[in-house]
């Protein structure tokens, strides 16, 4: 996969869904609410120094958020890093680079 460049909208797989399930404490401190439901749905990756995930996630309720999670360099030994997110999203809502 070229470098920079985001893949094309792909449903959520099993890696997916961990990467989520990883940052989900994270946003729960961010928007000071739990989430019942966490199902990733959809995600498209990007190739950078490490790879950025966006990841379409069903938080219950009709409503959808928007992840963006990096995931650095396996020699790097990083935890997985919730960079942004957006709420407030609808199921159709495209999945684009924030």
């Amino acid at each position: 996969m070229m470098c920079g460049a985001p893949s094309a909208t792909q449903p959520a797989t099993a890696e997916t869904q961990e990467i989520a399930d990883e940052v989900k404490s994270q946003l729960e401190e961010k928007e000071n609410q739990k989430f019942s439901v966490f199902k990733a749905i959809s995600f498209r990756q990007q190739v950078v120094a490490g790879i950025n995930f966006f990841i379409k996630v069903d938080v219950g309720d009709d409503k959808f958020v928007h992840l963006r999670v990096f995931k650095a360099l396996p020699h790097e030994n990083k935890p997985l890093t919730l960079s942004s997110y957006q709420t407030n999203k609808e199921q159709h809502d495209e999945l684009s680079f924030f």
